[in-house]
């Protein structure tokens, strides 16, 4: 009779879950679903807190919409979600299982995000200088700790994951892994270790600080029943949502990822004997976030996507509903891509980061070479394509990929999936051989981590 892991992924907008079948490592059924979580506050417009209730609220009618004769065979349970952002609960009291197959939240925080924008740059100089190669940045937990208008009320702390695991496994205080704590700043990704003195020295409450485990280990086990799953299963520490969804589709350390959806981000393994920097550099485009087994992953990561194809989207919907016509945006952006695979190629140039980004946060958005002849929708939609894989790859040159023996690109997310004209113009940006196919989904990475691990 066959064995199932679920994996869940508790993201910023939505739940994920899927059932991956044991022997066959396939993914028999999954579902999502939108939380509705944010909670908006017009007093406070650069908070970005959601409602930690209606996030497990959705996380059971996610897991509770799995086949339940299906639920009762789950051997593992993982996790993965939101990385960066902090919750805060109370140790005996942080959720309610008097339902007795499913808990809710109780005598929790709001989870304030990774988009949270509260820390200023005045408040985080005066932060105290991390032992990390990882900057400090607002939406960070251990910048969000400092802030003064911290809970007193809670006595543990967490990502939303870790939050999960915990109430699951009915542990008094949390378990993270180094990719949650590597996240939250003022963590050494070298040594395993929390800057426990660089904290303690500037009044950093350390007993909110969680307990480190590997990245795919255990936190424990379920402590009662929960939607048909036994009390008992093992459940994997909470692990990031970005190494998950690489993990569901790299197959081998030669493969680079290149994940294109809201944003974008380029990355693949790094070689074993690699050691990320002493200190910071922020000026740096490339990031080495923890993966698995003491590896890191070299990060490009853009702040620039598919939400630059959906801005020019909007502004020719407004120019156009000012000229007395309006066509639905999912019409334009396909008549967009008619246009531009009529037109191959574009002596325009678009530099699309209207976002700027992290690395250049004061670099936007610029449109040069313009002429009379390469004005028309075809010429500027292939040339907004192309600028945003000209941007990605000025982050992390081809050259470079070829150098740490990338041998072949595994492309992947929404915006690549629905645009013929970028898939082209990620053919061109790359000598590697570039396949599609296998969707990054953090939900079926997490259970694959426990599937190969456990």
């Amino acid at each position: 009779m066959s064995t199932y892991i679920l994996g869940l992924d508790v993201g910023t907008t939505s739940v994920k879950a899927a059932l991956l079948e044991t022997d066959s490592r396939a993914v028999v059924v999954a579902h999502a679903l939108p939380t509705a979580s944010d909670i908006v506050d017009n007093s406070a417009i650069k908070a970005k807190e959601q409602d930690t209730g209606r996030i497990i609220d959705t996380v059971n009618r996610c897991v509770g919409l799995l086949p339940r004769d299906k639920l009762q065979r789950v051997t593992n349970i993982g996790l993965s979600g939101q990385m960066h952002g902090v919750l805060f609960w109370k140790a005996k009291s942080g959720c309610d299982w008097s339902n007795r197959d499913f808990f809710t939240a109780r005598d929790t925080s709001q989870l304030i995000t990774w988009q949270d924008g509260r820390c200023s740059s005045d408040f985080l100089s005066s932060l105290p200088k991390p032992d990390s190669h990882l900057s400090v940045a607002t939406g960070l937990g251990c910048a969000t700790i400092f802030w003064p208008e911290f809970l007193e009320d809670f006595t543990v702390a967490g990502t939303i994951q870790d939050y999960v695991v915990s109430m699951l496994c009915g542990l008094d205080g949390c378990v993270m892994t180094p990719q949650n704590a590597a996240s939250w700043g003022f963590f050494n990704t070298s040594s395993n270790q929390w800057n426990i003195d660089i904290l303690k020295g500037a009044g950093f409450p350390l007993t909110l600080l969680p307990q480190c485990v590997p990245s795919g280990g255990l936190a424990g086990q379920t402590c009662s029943d929960w939607h048909g799953i036994p009390a008992g299963t093992p459940v994997g520490a909470a692990l990031g949502d970005f190494q998950c969804s690489v993990y569901s589709c790299m197959s081998s350390r030669t493969d680079a990822v290149l994940n294109i959806g809201t944003s974008a981000q380029l990355t693949f393994v790094m070689p074993p004997d690699f050691k990320p920097p002493d200190s910071p550099q922020p000026a740096s485009s490339i990031s080495y976030f923890p993966y698995f087994d003491s590896l890191y992953l070299a990060v490009a990561a853009s702040l620039n996507g598919g939400n630059v194809l959906a801005t020019f989207v909007k502004m020719l919907t407004a120019w156009m509903k000012e000229l007395d016509a309006e066509p639905s945006d999912s019409c334009l952006y396909e008549k967009l891509i008619g246009c531009a695979l009529n037109q191959e190629t574009s002596d325009l140039r678009v530099s699309p980061t209207i976002l700027g980004e992290r690395h250049n946060p004061l670099s936007l958005g610029q449109v040069t070479n313009i002429s009379a002849s390469n004005l028309s929708l075809g010429h500027v939609t292939r040339a907004l394509c192309r600028g945003v894989l000209d941007n990605i790859t000025s982050m992390m040159p081809a050259e470079h990929l070829q150098q740490a023996g990338v041998s072949r690109i595994v492309g992947s997310g929404s915006a690549l999936a629905r645009n013929e004209v970028l898939r082209q113009e990620v053919g061109k940006a790359f000598p590697q051989p570039v396949v599609y196919g296998q969707n990054a989904e953090s939900a079926v990475g997490v259970a694959m981590v426990l599937c190969d691990r456990l």
